[in-house]
């Protein structure tokens, strides 16, 4: 069984910076395409970013001021998250993608104030 935690998130200023780490369990970064996906208060969760080798995918929302990236040896993926807005707040998540049920952890809160 994998178990995915998320880890990095915080409370930042508008144009801050944070990078938020997902730790897998074992090996699967390098088998899966995996995702960092978020849900902000009263919306429903969507995906941030996906990684699968060299083929990457962004939501709009955040082309051009997050970078996704994973160290297969190390069982860990990352979000590099810079110029962060308040609408950017939300509880991120990484998964595979599609998000598989059994791999949903608790996330990490990520908070922009204004």
């Amino acid at each position: 069984q994998v178990h995915l935690v998320e880890s990095g998130g915080g409370l930042v200023q508008t144009g801050g910076s944070l990078r938020l780490s997902c730790a897998a369990s074992r090996s699967i970064f390098s088998k899966s395409i995996m995702g960092w996906y978020r849900q902000a208060p009263g919306k429903e969760r969507e995906l941030v970013a996906r990684i699968y080798r060299d083929n990457i995918y962004y939501a709009d929302s955040v082309k051009g001021r997050v970078t996704i990236s994973r160290q297969s040896a190390n069982n860990t993926m990352f979000l590099q998250m810079n110029d962060l807005k308040p609408e950017d707040t939300a509880v991120y998540y990484c998964n595979t993608y599609p998000p598989a049920r059994q791999f949903w952890g608790q996330g990490t809160a990520v908070t922009v104030s204004s």
